[in-house]
């Protein structure tokens, strides 16, 4: 019987090595998968390459592991706003690697390694430092990059629901880069809000299909439950 679903946050997280590259789900705080983030800090593994769209917002969620230290690269669209200042004292101080990526080039490069796509041409980026040391090629007369797929050890990812074969479904927003890491990564890890029976979620409403996911776990109200 395939059963996708483990007993707790630590369970979940307790394989991920020293070194390895995670993928974290989210936009800003939006599909943030919070407490598994909480639940890597906790677990320890240390020189992570994060893969996500920013650096980490205020106290919480992927700015508490970087203020652990627990990061050594960072791949991200948007490394720095308002209250991103524990990313900006790491950078400062020469204590994390930055590969800055364009939004779009970023979630692309992420569906590709998904897809089994080995690298696309994209017009986003030429003529600047990004383009350095990469393949150009002219294209109808316009000029394009070569960008490589972004492959994970591990997916970290926030769903609505799911069911214990894995399926998921995300609320509104909250789905962003979900779907794609799930897929671009060795081991997805989704923290949903609930667990659902087998056929209660509409199959046509199905955004992550459980053969991308190998771990869910739910927290919240249906954790509690669960726990009780």
């Amino acid at each position: 019987m395939i059963n996708k679903i483990v007993s707790s946050l630590t369970e979940a997280v307790a394989d991920i090595r020293d070194g390895a590259t995670v993928m974290i789900g989210g936009f800003g705080t939006a599909g943030m998968p919070s407490e598994l983030i909480d639940a890597l800090i906790d677990h320890g593994a240390r020189d992570l390459t994060i893969i996500n769209n920013n650096a980490g917002n205020g106290e919480t969620g992927l700015a508490a592991l970087l203020k652990a230290r627990r990061v050594r690269k960072i791949v991200c669209s948007f490394p720095r706003q308002a209250d991103s200042h524990h990313f900006d004292a790491l950078y400062r101080a020469g204590d994390i690697e930055l590969e800055l990526v364009p939004q779009g080039n970023l979630a692309e490069r992420i569906r590709a390694a998904g897809a089994g796509i080995g690298g696309f041409f994209t017009p986003t980026g030429y003529g600047t430092l990004l383009a350095e040391g990469k393949e150009t090629r002219e294209i109808n007369g316009r000029q394009y990059v070569f960008e490589t797929p972004l492959h994970a050890d591990f997916a970290l990812i926030k769903a609505l629901a799911g069911d214990r074969w894995g399926n998921l479904v995300y609320r509104k927003t909250a789905r962003n880069f979900g779907p794609i890491m799930a897929m671009a990564a060795k081991t997805a890890i989704a923290q949903v809000e609930r667990i659902v029976d087998l056929g209660e979620l509409d199959p046509e409403a199905i955004v992550t299909p459980g053969i991308f996911v190998q771990r869910v776990v739910a927290i919240g109200a249906a954790a509690k439950k669960e726990a009780a």
